[in-house]
């Protein structure tokens, strides 16, 4: 019935709906566009010096709340349209297109508010490196790497294993994703930081409860080549690949290290099969990677995820098997029970969660 399909739809359209007020609600935004709006308004406001860039900032936040609200209205306007023409049939039907309008509307919306950052935009690269727990920690990351694969799948990017340093009896001791796609660095940045498991061992005789570290760290990458490497500065060597690729990558030294001298940045690719497609790639890494390295630098953070330790204590998530089941990030507080959908790569309510705390504290 088309009553139905129709109320559906927006029913469907209310956890992002609701993403937006909650960022919304949560912002300076309203704050801001009075203040801006109050300046102005100043008799004197032509004098100002600022007047270019306060008149830019007041219509940027001005249309954005024109949006915003414009969204909200439309929602519950739909709802009562349906309420009132429910025994109308064709008036119904002509409704299926602005309802749809709207839905996609809220979806655009909510990515524009979210990923409105430098770089979001961009395609990155996600590194996993094992942590304390020697085998434990191995297989966890080789987890989470096929919890960013099953990621990538869902939302639609492509992803490619360009690293894969297969562990000493188990799991991965590192690997590299290079991920493609709208927004693929915007969706992923904040899953940089350390990941935490806690489980019954499957590696342990005695069945006891282990916890093991991995270290998550993304860059975005870097459409041209905004620094000079000088070639002097690196190391290069070349080894025989490992892992899945065939009987080419395991039988010749086609794999690249690449260490940058100054920085102490180490990059490797395995992926392509000659050595010279792999170097590249690794040159496009190492470039993420320092550009990466100087912004942090810039900005005068106090601290690199990527160079804190991968143990206890400094964990962004934990992932619990065992006594119980549950996924908690520890920014936001954001949980989940059901840790076999997060592992199976459903990470959306976790990023938006830390996407709408990170943008509404700054």
């Amino acid at each position: 019935m088309i009553l139905d399909d129709l109320k559906e739809q927006l029913k469907n359209a209310e956890p992002d709906l609701k993403t937006i007020q909650t960022f919304w609600e949560n912002s300076h935004n309203e704050k801001e566009f009075e203040r801006l709006s109050a300046l102005s308004q100043e008799e004197d406001f032509w004098k100002n010096p600022e007047q270019a860039t306060i008149s830019q900032q007041l219509q940027k936040i001005k249309l954005l709340r024109e949006s915003y609200n414009a969204i909200i209205s439309a929602q519950k306007e739909l709802n009562d349209l349906l309420v009132l023409f429910k025994d109308d049939p064709e008036t119904l039907e002509s409704m299926k297109i602005d309802i749809a309008r709207h839905c996609r509307n809220i979806k655009n919306f909510k990515i524009a508010l979210l990923l409105n950052k430098e770089d979001d935009d961009s395609n990155c690269f996600l590194s996993i490196n094992a942590g304390a727990g020697g085998t434990e920690s191995q297989d966890w990351s080789e987890m989470l790497l096929r919890m960013y694969v099953r990621f990538c799948e869902r939302e639609k990017f492509q992803c490619t294993v360009l690293d894969y340093q297969v562990g000493d009896g188990a799991g991965i001791k590192s690997g590299t994703l290079y991920i493609k796609g709208k927004n693929a660095y915007g969706m992923l940045k904040n899953e940089q930081g350390i990941h935490r498991l806690v489980r019954i061992s499957p590696f342990d005789s005695a069945k006891r409860r282990h916890t093991s570290f991995a270290g998550v760290f993304v860059t975005p990458e870097t459409t041209q080549a905004t620094i000079t490497i000088n070639p002097n500065d690196l190391r290069i060597d070349t080894f025989r690949a490992g892992g899945a690729g065939g009987q080419h990558v395991n039988k010749t030294e086609s794999a690249i290290r690449i260490t940058h001298i100054p920085s102490g940045i180490v990059v490797q690719c395995q992926n392509e099969r000659s050595q010279t497609q792999n170097k590249e790639t690794g040159m496009k890494m190492l470039m993420a990677k320092l550009v990466q390295k100087d912004k942090e630098e810039a900005q005068a953070r106090l601290y690199s995820a990527e160079r804190k330790k991968i143990e206890w204590g400094s964990q962004i998530r934990s992932y619990v098997l065992h006594p119980y089941k549950m996924v908690k990030d520890h920014r936001t507080d954001f949980e989940s029970p059901q840790p076999e959908l997060v592992l199976d790569g459903d990470l959306m309510d976790f990023i938006e969660a830390e996407l709408i705390r990170s943008q509404t504290e700054q």
